[in-house]
């Protein structure tokens, strides 16, 4: 197994037990791209130089990576050198221990704060039973515990919920800070909110239910990766290069009602439809829920 991220302890109140924070994410792009020059076909490579040498344009030598340190800017063209050594002895409880400051409903993680998932495991034995006293607690209460975690340069608030009521281990979400979200407002307030029908909206219920399914994101693949691979693969045999063809807009006079495109997407031109089986449960109006643990027959990990 991978080591871990972040050790330490989760404190709270007067419980404490070491944890491992594993990045649950992993990049499986296939596709990269080079800077290439048009005259001779080269590769581009960056070298580091200094700034007047770069202002000046005069041809000088790289600057080599040993000479090279932090610096901080606190006035214009000023710097202050911060070395690696006053970094990593910065003075921040949440290096070592998450202190849970409280715990919310999961229901309110809403999705636009949630930035990076993370497994978590008891760092031992010995801290075992106090993780799973800990974790089946919160599922039972359906709570995620708050604190805050410092790495990767900053100091991050972090959410700890339980991986599934069914799996043995836990995620962790890093959150944004409120101040990083743009405001909401600013792009919903010009919304039209005519008046619905009542007849579309349950065509459209109907449409949802029938279209229901539980998730499964093995299935999707990325399409621009593939387009890319069909576009390289034209051109190193010198064939037609794929084009894209935008779909054609539809003119005034062709526009089919909302109500004739329920009716259509749904199978049935009737004037009325049946109503949604009771049987579909309703979708939570926010929150990113319980992480579920994946099918064994998925092909890819999910996070």
């Amino acid at each position: 197994m991978a080591r871990p991220y972040w050790s330490g302890n989760v404190q709270i109140s007067l419980v404490a037990f070491g944890v491992s924070l594993y990045v649950a994410t992993e990049s499986k792009g296939q596709i990269s791209f080079h800077q290439i020059s048009h005259r001779t076909g080269e590769r581009i490579r960056h070298q580091k130089v200094l700034e007047s040498a770069a202002e000046s344009k005069e041809a000088t030598t790289a600057v080599e990576s040993d000479e090279i340190v932090k610096g901080y800017e606190y006035s214009k063209g000023k710097y202050v050198i911060i070395e690696p050594s006053e970094l990593e002895n910065l003075r921040i409880p949440s290096k070592h221990t998450i202190a849970v400051s409280q715990f919310v409903d999961v229901s309110d993680l809403n999705p636009e704060y949630i930035e990076k998932p993370y497994f978590v495991t008891p760092e031992n034995d010995m801290s075992a039973e106090a993780f799973n006293v800990v974790r089946q607690a919160l599922v039972k209460s359906g709570k995620a515990a708050i604190g805050k975690v410092s790495f990767s340069g900053r100091e991050n608030v972090i959410a700890l919920v339980p991986a599934g009521a069914d799996s043995p281990g836990m995620m962790a979400y890093t959150l944004r800070y409120q101040n990083e979200l743009r405001n909401r407002a600013d792009y919903f307030r010009d919304i039209k909110q005519p008046a619905i029908d009542a007849d579309s909206l349950q065509l459209a219920e109907t449409l949802i239910a029938r279209m229901s399914a539980e998730l499964d994101i093995g299935k999707f693949e990325d399409g621009y990766e593939t387009a890319v691979k069909a576009l390289v693969e034209a051109k190193v045999n010198h064939l037609p290069v794929p084009i894209d063809e935008a779909p054609a807009r539809q003119r005034i006079g062709n526009v089919v009602s909302l109500m004739d495109a329920l009716r259509k997407s749904i199978g049935s031109d009737k004037a009325s439809a049946k109503k949604p089986p009771k049987s579909v449960k309703e979708a939570p109006a926010k929150g990113i829920g319980i992480v579920k643990t994946p099918a064994k027959s998925a092909k890819r990990k999910s996070a």
